[in-house]
């Protein structure tokens, strides 16, 4: 909603805003979406629905001097379309996807502004104080947590005894941890334990944190990164497979763990997935998030008709109490392929606890409500259009990765 927004009011230098139908495989096949069709209605309702409203994809663009074909049709596509502006939104592949395409005018000699507008709730990406995303996930992980401890606690005398929750994160904590503010971590409040993928799993830790929360509290509630990894690297939930970026699939580390405390301990356990509910619980999203989402896509907007090229819009943090914020810049080549991981001192002594100064970064992200609206008690979402621009090139097939 905001680059489209924002575009609209820079009639002067963007007449139209193209969408690529599934991210960049849309602008590699000329499957473009002309979102000027879309009532101004329409596009504000997009700032409170989730999901992808144009689609995504998991494609990851070969080096110029690997696959210079797709480089040459990324051209041909924006020539046809009259193209001079390129905004594509995620994470740390995307900011590699976006890196490239703004190399074209310096590789190609085509003149292309490109801008990254972060977004990914793994909060992974660097310089950059947080992602938009994150913090209505950690909201959502959080009151997950808290809800379900007390639902765990009220039936532990003669039922379960464990309860896992397994949230995002393949290489870096911060979903997990934000599962720390269901409590304060004082006088047994839960979660018991948290998994982070910085910390090497220690099996007889795990065991004997569990074993100790349940006989002194009654249950024990743990919060479980799915890239929770042994003392070797190794995950403990590798399926061994990759997708498309090469990144290793991963089987599920709740049942692991529950295996594992069942056949050690004797406790009866219940584990829940989180998975694509945590991204998408728009319901319950934090009001922090919301306006920083919308602020990064304006400020793409203005950075590239100012002339920027091959920059992310960061959020940087201007102080805690009370929390100020402001949008800034990173230049994209020091972003693409880097992960920003928790720092030991957020994580307690013995790894399995968030600390205060983790605290102090994580509560105001969560901050205020942001409902969508409602009808007969169900949200109400919008569907985009989506009308096809017409097609001006021969089609283009995508090489198998």
């Amino acid at each position: 909603a905001g680059v489209i927004e924002t575009a609209r009011k820079h009639k002067a230098k963007i007449n139209k805003v193209y969408a690529g139908r599934n991210g960049i495989i849309g602008a590699l096949t000329e499957d473009l979406i002309d979102t000027s069709k879309e009532s101004a209605a329409s596009i504000a309702a997009l700032a409170h629905t989730p999901g992808g409203a144009f689609g995504s994809c998991r494609y990851k663009l070969k080096g110029f001097e690997e696959n210079q074909a797709e480089y040459e049709r990324l051209i041909d596509v924006f020539k046809a379309h009259d193209i001079g502006y390129f905004f594509y939104n995620g994470g740390g592949d995307s900011a590699d996807t976006c890196l490239k395409v703004s190399q074209l005018s310096e590789k190609m000699g085509y003149p292309i502004k490109a801008i990254h507008v972060p977004k990914t709730v793994d909060n992974d990406l660097p310089l950059t104080d947080c992602c938009p995303g994150f913090g209505s996930v950690a909201k959502y992980v959080a009151v997950s947590t808290k809800e379900a401890a007390l639902d765990v606690e009220s039936m532990a005398k003669t039922s379960t005894k464990v309860f896992i929750l397994e949230v995002m994160g393949r290489h870096a904590g911060w979903i997990a941890a934000a599962g720390g503010l269901a409590g304060s971590g004082k006088n047994g409040e839960p979660p018991h334990l948290i998994l982070f993928p910085e910390i090497a799993f220690d099996r007889d830790a795990f065991l004997k944190k569990v074993d100790a929360s349940v006989k002194k509290f009654g249950y024990c509630v743990i919060v479980a990164s799915e890239g929770v990894r042994d003392s070797e690297g190794k995950f403990l939930a590798e399926a061994g497979t990759v997708d498309a970026f090469g990144h290793k699939q991963l089987g599920g580390v709740a049942p692991y763990l529950a295996e594992l405390v069942k056949g050690e301990l004797g406790y009866k356990y219940h584990w829940a997935l989180a998975d694509y509910l945590q991204r998408s619980a728009r319901h319950i999203a934090s009001e922090t998030d919301l306006k920083q989402a919308y602020a990064v896509g304006r400020a793409a907007v203005e950075l590239a008709v100012k002339g920027k090229n091959s920059v992310m819009v960061t959020i940087d943090r201007k102080s805690d109490k009370p929390y100020k914020w402001a949008v800034g810049e990173a230049d994209l080549s020091k972003v693409a392929n880097q992960e920003k991981f928790m720092p030991r001192d957020f994580i307690t002594k013995d790894g399995f606890g968030i600390t205060e100064k983790c605290r102090k970064y994580l509560l105001p992200l969560i901050k205020g409500e942001a409902y969508p609206p409602y009808k007969d008690g169900m949200p109400k979402y919008v569907t985009m259009k989506k009308v096809a621009v017409k097609k001006k090139l021969p089609a283009f097939e995508l090489k198998k990765k």
